[in-house]
């Protein structure tokens, strides 16, 4: 067969940004020559949850999970001698989409660029960040507004754009089972073009409903997974048919983006992971039918911390292998008329169907929010508990745990590490360039915004004026919350059944004994200081906690030490966990001890927990940490007996 009769391979792309706009354009650069064909831009924290870099909340976290861009500067660094024009980018960007889509048509312009040919994706799917992510920042109505927004904008003037990335992806992190991910994912779909169809005209929604695009995750049980990408082709062919009256079948076409599965990569064995990502990606290219269009993939030391150039490298060249090597593009589709998948994907599609319905009834994916959270939460108890119990096998974790040590974690840890002066730059940065505008194009600019956002105008015009005109992502961000208020998503942890596991009876006993002693239930206060909303693991020891009769604290995420230690304060906390995984456990943990403190409250044993490299571990113990929990300590109880054993040496301590 020649080249020219294959099949065109999906967009590679590698998820990445850090430290700096200029630091992150180098690795774009390098990532194209080595052949890539799409961006995927990963933004910080503070970016992402429309704070400026020298923010109270953004200490720690600036340029750890991501690049910060706090103006058209940054952006204007960050693609550098990359023609948008000629790209395809896609912005891991949500409750900040519309901000950051302006951001980028800014650039275009200034790049000369025909913004019509633009061609790219906002992830801009608010409903999952309550549901599993948590940088959100807007309440529903507003946040849907926005979106709807960002697709009647770039329906007129960007129309190769896909306003809206539907992300099942954080989903599956969160726990859900295949049908939860299916239905959960279709009924954010249908709550977002509800309301843009309120927005566009009825001649032109068929065409909205195509732009529609949707972002996976794939696992490693990758028959089920490729039986699910064929289950959301069906799905959403019905959908956009039988509920929005889409006649041309092309319209109805699924489009989707994947990264497989971050969760279940190991801290233990970290070299297993190469195979899992690479058995995870024949998920969506396997099935020509449901094949993915753009694939990014993991690399295998994520779990340990943040990789490396070579290390993305290694994940792209197996998505060339794949395509270039192999013989999967000479094919149709491999699966058409098997009854094993046939079946699997109908049985998908009703349990879905069933999950949709319930929705439904309910009044749709914003009124069903606890609902879905709190069966998020149940799901993912199930899970752990089933791997706690032996009855997942988890290679190198619950079983054939006796191994080699990995040569390839070397004397750097495997990772790369942000350089901690990386924050101050930025900040630096940022101040010069406030200095540095016209301040009366500013306010001009923020008045407009505002003025939009009361009286329901579309926000992109006014937010790529503001742009434009020097406004910073924090001040956007102020505005917004000044007009539309801030939201806090509900935590699911109330209403989680236990997962009865292991030996849950003796740390019941235990709980017990020592809350007899201490003369009161240990109370346990679980907190998850700055901006990192990846909650499912605090999530889990709050359900654990609770159901092994401990009192137990937990109000969400986004709080700041201060904020911590005066519940520790108020609540007269025996035990303070802090969860952390975006990389800033070293600055807040020290201020959150340094806090205790001051408070007087240095007899509190702190628990930490998070994707912690063995040396910060050293140094976190050094500031007065009691324990340091990483994914590879995957036994709940085990943790819930040491919680219990500070509690009860805390006590002994104050008697």
């Amino acid at each position: 067969m020649t080249e020219a009769t294959r099949d065109k391979p999906w967009l590679f792309r590698t998820y990445a940004g850090h430290s700096t706009a200029t630091k992150s354009n180098a690795l774009y650069r390098a990532n194209l020559a080595k052949g890539q064909t799409g961006l995927s831009v990963a933004f910080d924290l503070p970016t992402q949850t429309g704070y400026d870099s020298d923010h109270v909340l953004a200490r720690g976290e600036v340029g750890k999970v991501g690049v910060p861009v706090s103006h058209l500067g940054d952006m204007r660094a960050l693609f550098d001698q990359i023609p948008l024009e000629a790209m395809n980018t896609s912005m891991t960007i949500n409750a900040t989409a519309a901000w950051l889509l302006a951001l980028y048509v800014a650039v275009a312009e200034e790049q000369g660029a025909d913004v019509a040919r633009l061609q790219g994706t906002v992830q801009n799917d608010i409903i999952k960040e309550y549901l599993s992510r948590g940088t959100y920042v807007f309440p529903p109505a507003p946040s849907l507004k926005l979106i709807a927004d960002v697709a009647e904008y770039t329906f007129r003037a960007v129309p190769k754009w896909n306003p809206m990335n539907v992300c099942s992806y954080h989903l599956q992190e969160a726990g859900a089972t295949p049908e939860q991910e299916l239905a959960f994912a279709l009924a954010t779909a249908c709550a977002v073009l509800d309301q843009v169809k309120g927005q566009v005209a009825a001649e032109d929604f068929a065409e909205v409903v195509s732009r529609i695009s949707f972002f996976v995750n794939a696992g490693i049980r990758f028959v089920t997974e490729m039986c699910k990408m064929r289950a959301f082709v069906d799905l959403w062919d019905e959908l956009a048919e039988k509920r929005y009256g889409v006649a041309d079948p092309k319209l109805r076409r699924f489009r989707y983006g994947v990264q497989v599965n971050s969760l279940g990569l190991t801290e233990q064995q970290p070299e297993n992971n190469v195979y899992r990502i690479l058995i995870e990606m024949l998920a969506v290219v396997l099935s020509k039918k449901a094949r993915a269009r753009a694939v990014q993939l993991p690399a295998w030391n994520e779990a340990l911390g943040l990789p490396r150039s070579w290390d993305q490298q290694w994940s792209l060249r197996m998505q060339q292998i794949m395509a270039f090597e192999t013989d999967l593009l000479e094919f149709g589709d491999l699966f058409d008329g098997n009854p094993a998948v046939d079946a699997k994907v109908e049985a998908l599609k009703a349990g879905a169907r069933a999950e949709l319905a319930k929705i439904d009834e309910m009044g749709g994916a914003v009124a069903a929010i606890d609902y879905m959270k709190a069966e998020l939460v149940q799901a993912n108890t199930a899970r752990l508990g089933r791997i706690e119990a032996g009855e997942t096998v988890v290679v190198g974790v619950n079983r054939f745990v006796e191994g080699e040590a990995s040569p390839l974690v070397g004397g750097d840890g495997g990772i790369m590490v942000v350089d901690p002066g990386v924050e101050a730059e930025q900040v630096a940065r940022l101040q010069a360039w406030r200095e540095g505008r016209d301040a009366a194009a500013v306010e001009a600019a923020l008045a407009a915004l505002k003025a939009a956002a009361r009286t329901g105008e579309n926000i992109m015009g006014p937010s790529i004026a503001a742009a434009k005109a020097g406004v910073t992502t924090g001040e956007w961000g102020a505005a917004m919350r000044e007009v539309f208020g801030e939201y806090r998503a509900p935590t699911g942890v109330g209403k989680a059944a236990a997962a009865p596991t292991g030996r849950i009876e003796e740390v019941r006993a235990a709980v017990e004994t020592a809350s007899g002693r201490l003369g009161r239930r240990i109370k346990f206060l679980v907190g998850k200081p700055g901006l990192d909303g990846h909650s499912n693991g605090a999530e889990q020891i709050a359900v654990r906690a609770r159901d092994v009769g401990m009192e137990v604290v937990y109000e969400g995420i986004r709080l700041t030490p201060a904020q911590i230690v005066n519940a520790a304060l108020e609540e007269s906390a025996h035990v303070v966990g802090l969860s952390i995984l975006s990389g800033s456990h070293l600055p807040l943990v020290r201020e959150v001890m340094d806090r205790l403190r001051g408070a007087g409250l240095d007899d509190v044993p702190v628990v930490v927990g998070g994707i912690i490299p063995d040396a910060d571990a050293e140094q976190l113990r050094g500031y007065g940490v009691a324990r340091v929990y990483t994914p590879k300590d995957f036994d709940l109880n085990r943790i819930m007996l040491d919680i219990v054993e500070l509690a009860e040496a805390e006590g002994r301590a104050a008697a």
